[in-house]
């Protein structure tokens, strides 16, 4: 039995994929003999595996120094074997960064603004934010050579990012692809109803033979709906074998994408649906899964397309891309404002036989295996079980009890 703390700011799923991802991970590892307790600033829980160690601070965030405190009185009186953290605490045995590193998501987020001007101001005043601040020192701080937490990464590009920044040897970081539970399933007569609503808001029927790619994201700027509305204008205007529509699912204001889709003449081929709860639903009744991210770890998104056996559009700036074979399962654009490549894409998938062929080639080769929550957990116990044996076999000190001497030495 491995007791492991794995931790999180906040212990609610509904915030994001990061927070989904790590409470699916945790209930895999206990098939693994691995006894997880997550360790949260902030959330509201019933169950016993979870500690919210910041409840009474205000708002919705505590300090990262606070968090820092009250992890550090936790630990003083509760043994883990494994300390596994997805934020930048130099006392963890892993670190998972699932958003990436700190440097390489500012430089992609300014970069998705498309704006010089834009994009420099972000550049510039980023780390005017004192909890960006602290992120990014706190993460710096945990790759320097004095430090032995391991790196956990999601992708070969969050891999790339560390030995680019903060020029991390090979040795402390370890790739796990990220993966997703697979038990989620589709509820036919939901799904049935969502394509009936939008045909109705599309004003078509059956007969037009659609070919539906659905973007999901909340972040519609970062993860490119400005490009893809751009590149819907020509793929629209395209003779295809089927007509080209797009459906926009997450939680991001639509305004000016609306207005966007108006000024180019598509706004009849664009249905926004808010936040759904679950998005398998919208990609069993879909074509083509497509996302022109300017930044994206590993999305979670290609994962669950991937996994319903969907043909997948997306950008090398998304470590997902990684986990499927170009030109075979998917289409990988290389850079993120070539509305043309992505507009050629939507266009290629629009064949039916080509989407077909991707999504047969997804099945013959067991993508979902691949993609799966039950192969990440696997690796992720191999790396526990390589640090306790490295630990135990050098008599090394635990990366807290390193951290605890270092700064009584101070």
């Amino acid at each position: 039995m491995i007791k492991t703390a794995i931790i999180i700011e906040r212990a609610d799923i509904a915030l994001g994929g990061a927070e989904r991802s790590v409470f699916e991970l945790a209930s895999q590892l206990s098939l693994w003999d691995v006894r997880v307790t997550v360790l949260a600033a902030k959330g509201r829980t019933q169950a016993d595996n979870i500690k919210i160690l910041c409840p009474d601070t205000g708002g919705k965030r505590t300090s990262f120094s606070g968090f820092d405190k009250a992890l550090r009185n936790h630990l003083i009186d509760n043994h883990y074997d494994i300390i596994h953290s997805v934020l930048p605490f130099s006392f963890a045995d892993v670190y998972q960064p699932r958003g990436g590193s700190y440097p390489e998501a500012i430089i992609r987020n300014a970069a998705s603004y498309q704006n010089p001007v834009v994009s420099w101001y972000k550049m510039a005043t980023h780390y005017a934010n004192i909890r960006r601040l602290a992120l990014f020192r706190a993460e710096n701080q945990l790759c320097s050579d004095c430090n032995r937490t391991i790196v956990a990464a999601v992708s070969e590009y969050v891999k790339r990012q560390f030995k680019k920044h903060y020029g991390l040897s090979e040795e402390r970081i370890v790739v796990v692809p990220n993966g997703i539970k697979p038990g989620r399933k589709v509820h036919p007569e939901k799904a049935a109803k969502l394509r009936r609503q939008i045909f109705i808001r599309l004003g078509i029927t059956e007969a037009a033979m659609p070919a539906l790619f659905l973007f999901g994201a909340n972040n519609f700027r970062l993860k490119g709906l400005t490009n893809l509305i751009k590149a819907l204008a020509p793929a629209a205007r395209s003779s295809t074998a089927r007509p080209i529509y797009l459906i926009v699912a997450g939680a991001g204001s639509s305004r000016k994408y609306r207005h966007l889709a108006k000024k180019l003449g598509v706004s009849e081929r664009i249905v926004f649906l808010g936040r759904l709860r679950n998005i398998r639903n919208a990609l069993s009744i879909s074509d083509v899964a497509v996302l022109p991210s300017w930044y994206d770890p590993c999305s979670r998104f290609i994962l669950e397309a991937l996994a319903a056996a969907k043909p997948v559009i997306t950008t090398r700036y998304n470590g997902a891309a990684e986990l499927f074979v170009d030109k075979r399962h998917g289409l990988v654009i290389d850079r993120c404002d070539d509305v043309r490549a992505l507009a050629d894409a939507m266009c290629f998938y629009a064949d039916p036989e080509n989407a077909k062929k991707a999504g047969d080639a997804i099945t013959q080769d067991n993508l979902a295996e691949k993609i799966s929550i039950r192969r990440h957990a696997e690796q992720m116990v191999e790396l526990y079980e390589r640090i306790l044996k490295k630990t135990e076999n050098r008599g090394q000190k635990s990366a807290l009890r390193q951290a605890q001497d270092k700064e009584d030495r101070m």
